[in-house]
């Protein structure tokens, strides 16, 4: 897919997720449908910490310094060592946004970017930009998903009625 298309498709995820999380109440932002699963609040700090340090940053050093080796980053960690359940839901669900239009901007400005230029991901192995690029697609319609399912199977937990009608999920 071009490049383009995917910015195109980044910025119309923005308001998506601008959509499913803005307004969301605390008690379901904070409920979880397992312990060890995430809540809405610990999805939002992972979109907006992957949208700087990963994807983007990424992005960007393969295009401008490719022979730079990648910063290390640990997205599973990251909920737990910076306190994910202690953040403001708002505020990063406000910063992510602005950091996704960055990130648009950012895309949409470049010219002729170098996509096949790679870098030595540490366990992947050799890396290009264009792939980068593809996974930070897929990464957000994988998370559309989750949030949806968190969405539903709190409405599950929160309702009496038989919710066969509608479906099966």
């Amino acid at each position: 897919m071009n490049y383009l298309k995917i910015a195109i498709e980044l910025a119309h995820n923005k308001e998506v997720f601008r959509s499913l999380l803005h307004g969301v109440e605390k008690e379901q932002y904070l409920w979880k449908p397992a312990a060890d699963k995430w809540c809405l609040l610990e999805v939002v700090c992972h979109l907006y910490d992957e949208e700087c340090e990963d994807f983007r940053a990424r992005v960007q050093q393969i295009l401008h310094n490719p022979d730079h080796a990648l910063a290390p980053i640990d997205p599973e960690g990251w909920v737990i060592d910076r306190k994910y359940l202690s953040k403001d839901y708002d505020h990063v669900l406000h910063a992510f946004l602005v950091e996704r239009g960055r990130s648009v901007n950012y895309l949409n400005a470049l010219v002729t970017p170098m996509w096949g230029n790679t870098n030595m991901h540490p366990v992947l192995g050799p890396v290009n930009a264009s792939l980068l690029l593809s996974n930070w697609l897929a990464h957000d319609y994988l998370h559309i998903r989750q949030i949806n399912e968190l969405k539903y199977l709190y409405f599950c937990s929160r309702t009496d009625e038989p919710l066969t009608y509608a479906g099966n999920w």
